[in-house]
């Protein structure tokens, strides 16, 4: 047998079932059966104890005798018809069954067919949109092919405009390399780089201060000629600005390799440094003369950094020496100070003037308060008269009104009342 098989699953499926039913029946009969013997056993033990009941005892015996005949028929009645019921049902879920396989197979035939329908319209539809998309596809790449040609014209003229900027640009950095050349070849020499601060001195101190206020290239009283003089008032007193720059030092310690050439470059800065304030204070701090102290411009402000960050020691000696360095950033900060010094020493010097001018300018501010006051009184007088003609200006218009609307018929005499007058000789 074909466990496999959907109608032989269904028939064991209804067997089952019956199967199923029948013990139910028997399980129920048995418990009939069970209480019958529970009965029975009570009856017994009762005709044991009750002698006087034994008729009675055999009437129930034999009216359970006749209810088990009638079950025992029962049974029996409800298990053929059970039987038939169940051939009925398999009857019925055969005839079912095979109704509903012939449906599923039209139904899958109809399914099939209509897939069948529709896959061929989707296909054909398909094909069309392909050939649609190659179209469109085979359009764009020539139009792309167009505007990559135009775009790779345009790219080339501008690559040959890039080209000609380049060439200019490269031109112009050759001319800045010959003019790096140039500085390299001015600061190289001590002359030129010593010239090359005083300029850029010379540019700073001209930018911040007044052209009377300063002295370019002095000579002092020790025969020694100072870059820069200030002309600040006492005190301080003038102050001497001078130029240094430790080139040849600072590009030492910067080139070194080893250890051994770092520390000889830098005591070599340190000693040129050293060199410089001290040939600074001694030159151009003058008692009686100058102030007492100078300033050291470094026209470099990597140096200038470079001092303050690694060499604090050199910048108290400085200090100590009443040498103040500075940069071209710092000095123009000084100088600016120096500046505003100067501008309170003059408005010093101009304060007489200043106090006598204001005098005058108070008496000038009283005279011109009185001759308010007197234009003001005349501005008053003339204010009453001109009220007073505008009076005198509407009662005139007032009595003119009525004289223009004045009736001269109302007052005319009568023509017999008229008195002639007597003719005068020579009318």
């Amino acid at each position: 047998m074909d466990f496999s098989d959907p109608q032989t699953q269904t028939y064991v499926m209804i067997a089952g079932g019956v199967a199923l039913v029948i013990l139910l029946m028997l399980w129920s009969v048995l418990r009939a059966s069970a209480r019958a013997a529970a009965q029975v056993t009570t009856m017994a033990q009762r005709v044991d104890q009750l002698a006087t009941g034994q008729a009675q005892l055999d009437g129930n015996l034999s009216a359970l005798s006749q209810t088990q005949g009638q079950i025992g028929t029962l049974v029996e009645q409800r298990l053929g018809e059970v039987q038939i019921n169940m051939h009925e049902n398999l009857a019925k879920v055969q005839r079912g069954t095979g109704e509903n396989l012939a449906k599923m197979q039209q139904q899958m035939a109809d399914n099939l067919g209509a897939q069948q329908l529709k896959l061929q319209e989707n296909l054909a539809n398909m094909q069309l949109r392909t050939n649609q998309s190659l179209a469109d596809l085979q359009e764009k790449l020539n139009q792309s092919l167009m505007g990559n040609a135009k775009q790779t014209a345009t790219s080339l003229t501008q690559l040959q405009e890039r080209l000609a900027t380049i060439d200019k640009a490269q031109e112009n950095i050759t001319k800045l390399s010959g003019d790096v050349l140039s500085l390299q070849d001015i600061l190289s020499n001590k002359q030129t780089r010593g010239a090359f601060g005083e300029i850029q001195l010379n540019d700073i101190v001209g930018k911040a201060l007044p052209r009377d206020s300063y002295a370019l290239q002095v000579t002092l009283s020790n025969g020694k000629r100072a870059d820069c003089l200030i002309h600040l008032p006492n005190p301080p007193g003038p102050i001497v600005i001078d130029s240094k720059f430790p080139l040849e030092a600072y590009e030492a310690m910067l080139a070194s390799q080893s250890e051994a050439e770092l520390k000889a470059g830098i005591q070599m800065f340190k000693t040129s440094v050293r060199k410089h304030i001290k040939d600074i204070s001694e030159k151009y701090v003058i008692e009686g003369e100058t102030a007492d102290g100078a300033l050291m411009f470094l026209p470099s402000e990597a140096i200038y950094a470079e001092l303050h960050a690694k060499f604090p020691d050199l910048v108290r000696e400085g200090f100590e020496a009443r040498v103040w360095i500075v940069s071209p950033t710092t000095c123009m900060a000084t100088l600016n100070t120096m500046r505003a010094i100067l501008k309170d020493a003059r408005m010093r010097e101009q304060a007489g003037e200043i106090r006598k001018a204001l005098k005058n300018l108070h008496r000038d501010v009283e005279i011109v308060g009185e001759r308010a006051g007197k234009l003001e009184t005349h501005l008053r007088q003339a204010g009453e008269d001109v009220a007073g003609i505008l009076t005198a200006s509407s009662r005139a218009s007032k009595r003119a009104h009525k004289l223009d609307n004045f009736d001269f018929e109302e007052l005319a005499p009568d023509a017999d009342n008229v008195v002639a007058l007597e003719r005068q000789p020579g009318e």
